[in-house]
């Protein structure tokens, strides 16, 4: 007898566009590929202070003496190496100034740390990095849709430091498909989070997975809904860096503890070029579509996304300034309300209800394998996941593979634990087309490739 698997999903379609499976995705060039030796290592081992000590014995395969067991053996020791606690830095760096903060990061990364310059203050950071008179890196994302004036200010930008700006483009294909299916201006209608993530989250993922570092402009008066807590310096909750995994990344916030107005100061006081929509009235300044000038009186981030609630004056590039509550949700404070938002939104991915994926554990035969992510909204882990999984359900339409999400925290986790194998969020499991048995993804390497080799392997 079948079995109907019960779908839930806010899109208006679940059915992945075709794709060849596997890929062999052009790439991006990576920021970060030339790498220093005195790297700080900050893998998802590495938030706690560890050492190891190995030895390798020669293998013999004669009957020796003890003597010359003892000469033959070879042993390498590995020096205990101290890991930063980052937390404890940033204690110490609350307050220091921007200047100090910055030095501090670029004397720790070097070249795997890169400084994110959006086109408005944020030229306030490379006047403080070419203050410390260390070198430093610049990328920035370019979606396309910027305003004239950002592509001038770049321009000026890099004449006046000698510099060369490393930018990030969005995928051609994806931003095709997006605009032949919905239009040029589809976020006015639903929401910005989808032709953000495709022109801005996932290039930055991709630089970001390059480096070990990287510096932000995010000040705690820009957003007091969403970034009245962030610290000068933190484990990035969201994104990975180079080696991969959760804690790979270091996030530095230099102006966190900075008002608006002193660094207008600063800029003016450095004369320093800058953005000429400023003079306009613009102050945080985006993509041309959905950015405009605020009025006196008005937040800066009203001119972001004006047509949409306050809730959703993120863009997904600092998703982990969203806090989780006492329930283990994540919220943003909006005038004096909680607001939960959802996550693994793309129209590709499968929403599975307790009955559906009931249902699909007990097909023994199924027409197509699945791929099914446990998650909590809440968890930074299962965020910062979220562009690579997204991804990986764009890539395996009409390859026999359905992409799927769980919501396993709350009533279902007593269940996702015993049947479900959950252990921690996020979980992934593969339910290959010959098996009932879910087969557990062990790895901590959530990215498209190492999730693609291993559907590769068991499905």
């Amino acid at each position: 007898m079948a079995l109907a698997i019960n779908v839930s999903s806010s899109s208006s379609s679940s059915v992945i566009s075709a794709s060849s499976f596997p890929s062999s995705e052009l790439k991006a060039p990576q920021i970060g590929s030339l790498r220093l030796f005195d790297r700080i290592n900050v893998s998802a081992a590495s938030l706690s202070l560890s050492g190891k000590r190995s030895s390798v014995k020669a293998l013999n395969v004669q009957s020796i003496t003890k003597e010359s067991m003892v000469a033959s053996e070879v042993t390498e020791k590995l020096d205990v190496v101290e890991v930063e606690d980052f937390e404890e830095l940033a204690k110490r760096l609350e307050n220091a100034s921007p200047l100090e903060i910055m030095d501090k990061a670029l004397e720790k990364f070097g070249n795997d740390i890169a400084i994110a310059f959006s086109g408005a203050e944020d030229v306030a950071l490379i006047e403080y990095a070419h203050l410390t008179g260390r070198p430093y890196r610049v990328f920035s994302l370019d979606t396309g849709r910027l305003n004239p004036e950002t592509y001038r200010l770049f321009d000026t930008v890099e004449k006046h430091y000698g510099i060369r700006i490393e930018y990030m483009f969005p995928d051609a294909v994806e931003v095709q498909a997006l605009v032949k299916n919905k239009g040029l201006f589809s976020f006015y209608e639903d929401g910005h989070q989808e032709c953000c993530r495709i022109r801005k989250v996932r290039p930055l993922r991709r630089a970001l997975k390059g480096l070990r570092a990287w510096i932000t402009g995010q000040r705690k008066d820009q957003s007091p809904g969403t970034r009245s807590e962030i610290p000068v310096v933190q484990v990035d909750p969201v994104f990975e860096g180079l080696d991969g995994g959760a804690g790979s990344l270091v996030k530095w916030n230099p102006v966190a503890n900075v008002e608006g107005n002193d660094v207008w100061n600063f800029l003016r006081t450095m004369d320093v070029p800058v953005n000429t929509l400023h003079a306009a009235g613009y102050v945080s300044i985006g993509c041309e579509p959905c950015t405009r000038a605020v009025l006196p009186g008005q937040h800066e981030r009203e001119g972001r996304w004006w047509w949409e609630d306050a809730k959703a004056k993120e863009c997904g590039l600092h998703k982990g300034n969203i806090k989780e509550n006492t329930n283990g949700n994540a919220t943003a404070n909006v005038n004096g309300k909680s607001t939960v938002a959802d996550i693994f939104n793309s129209e590709n991915v499968v929403s599975l209800s307790r009955q559906g994926i009931e249902n699909l554990m007990k097909l023994e035969n199924r027409n197509e394998a699945w791929i099914v992510v446990l998650y909590a909204p809440w968890c930074p882990f299962c965020q910062a996941m979220e562009a690579s999984f997204d991804e990986l359900a764009d890539k395996l339409g009409g390859n026999g593979v359905k992409v799927a999400k769980f919501r396993a925290d709350g009533d279902q986790k007593e269940f996702a634990k015993s049947e479900l194998q959950l252990g921690s969020f996020p979980t992934i499991l593969v339910f290959p087309k010959n098996s009932s048995r879910p087969i557990k993804y062990p790895s901590e390497k959530r990215d498209v490739d190492s999730l693609t080799s291993f559907l590769n392997l068991v499905r």
